[in-house]
């Protein structure tokens, strides 16, 4: 436990964003992983920890299929006013007279078929030809019927992947009291209570190192799959206001940022598709956020480690909005691979990749140091009107 008095936030000088650049374009960024900073806190106290780091680099690989691929393809000759357009064998959606492509990450419902965007963009990042094959609304300016042809990553002048998504607070911890096995968006879950899958990496993660992701807002720069992205605000099922710990962290799924970066940069180590049985395509995708130590309070919070924090247990056998809560269980629990839920010994297993989650917060702190990557905080923070409306009908 970390006691904030006496060495805690209110004696530990702040520091600015512009002192911290200066560290940063000399080369002596002081940069450490979320679990380094914490155990540099164990040995050392939060005051030393706070003097010998300057930015802590926090981490997610999570799966997603709250996700869209948004492509701007060139001019054809003659023109060609898209109507229905595939890639890949995925269906786009058009918008209007340009060359403008939406596809969802998701998809691969149908029958005899299993692929969506998540496919689709991981052949792109693998360099290979994509098969586009689209139909025209023929008008006097644009007269052509169809186009049949290959395109890959070198062929699309603009493309953007947008994760709804990107960066949530906290997690959950998924069971199943059915008979059988339930196919689930984090993976296979065995009932009654067989198994339990958790999707946050707890203490290392961005949102439960960052509480509220108060340093993230419309703008701010966060490594995306080897790239440099950008949060464009607050994203899908965006809750600034759960339930809190006295220390700040969400106990439920609270604050969402979303993410756009563009696909150059992205690298297919860390952006990988996948397919779920029974719910289709999606993508396990690494993102890191630096966060920077301006004062006491940040370190404090940044400094919480997994026997502290928590995730519900929600039961998803259950299709409703509302799912059961059976209770709360520690990260600590979680990563030893065994929980107690209800008298009974559950094995527990990461909806998400600690590994990728660790090589991709590597690569900031290593940009961080190199004077590669932004230093900067939020214009304005990410916006304190909950973004989960229900749409009841």
């Amino acid at each position: 436990m970390i006691d904030p008095e006496p060495q805690g936030r209110s004696e530990l000088p702040p520091r600015t964003e512009e002192s911290l650049r200066q560290r940063q374009r000399r080369g002596r960024l002081r940069v450490r992983s979320a679990a380094d900073f914490r155990r540099l806190v164990v040995e050392n106290g939060l005051a030393e920890a706070y003097h010998a780091t300057d930015v802590v680099a926090a981490a997610n690989a999570e799966f997603t299929d709250q996700a869209s691929l948004h492509l701007a393809l060139g001019p054809t000759d003659p023109p060609i006013r898209f109507r229905e357009t595939h890639l890949g064998g995925v269906k786009a959606l058009t918008g209007g007279g340009g060359g403008e492509l939406v596809i969802p990450i998701g998809g691969g419902l149908g029958e005899g078929q299993r692929r969506g965007g998540g496919e689709v963009l991981a052949e792109l990042l693998q360099g290979r030809d994509v098969e586009f094959n689209a139909a025209g609304a023929v008008t006097p300016m644009q007269p052509r019927r169809e186009i049949h042809t290959m395109i890959n990553l070198e062929r699309i002048g603009t493309g953007r992947l947008l994760l709804h998504r990107g960066v949530g607070e906290n997690g959950i911890v998924a069971v199943s009291s059915a008979e059988g096995v339930l196919r689930s968006p984090y993976g296979p879950l065995l009932g009654p209570h067989g198994n339990a899958l958790y999707t946050c990496g707890g203490a290392d993660s961005i949102g439960l190192a960052m509480p509220g992701l108060s340093l993230l807002g419309p703008g701010s720069p966060v490594m995306v799959g080897g790239g440099i992205g950008w949060v464009i605000g607050c994203g899908t099922s965006h809750q600034p206001g759960p339930r809190r710990l006295p220390s700040g962290h969400a106990r439920t799924p609270g604050a969402v940022a979303a993410v756009c970066v563009d696909l150059l940069p992205l690298r297919p180590q860390w952006v990988r598709s996948c397919f779920f049985e029974g719910q289709g395509s999606a993508l396990l995708v690494a993102i890191a956020a630096p966060i920077p130590l301006i004062s006491g309070a940040v370190a404090a919070q940044a400094a919480v480690g997994d026997d502290q924090l928590e995730a519900p247990v929600l039961d998803l056998s259950i299709p409703r909005r509302i799912k059961p809560n059976l209770g709360r269980v520690t990260y600590r629990h979680l990563r030893s691979g065994r929980i107690r839920l209800e008298g009974r010994t559950l094995s527990a297993g990461p909806a998400h990749s600690p590994r990728l989650a660790a090589s991709m917060g590597a690569e900031l702190i290593r940009w961080l140091e190199e004077d590669r990557f932004p230093l900067c905080l939020p214009l304005e923070p990410l916006s304190p009107r909950p973004a989960l409306i229900p749409l009841d009908s």
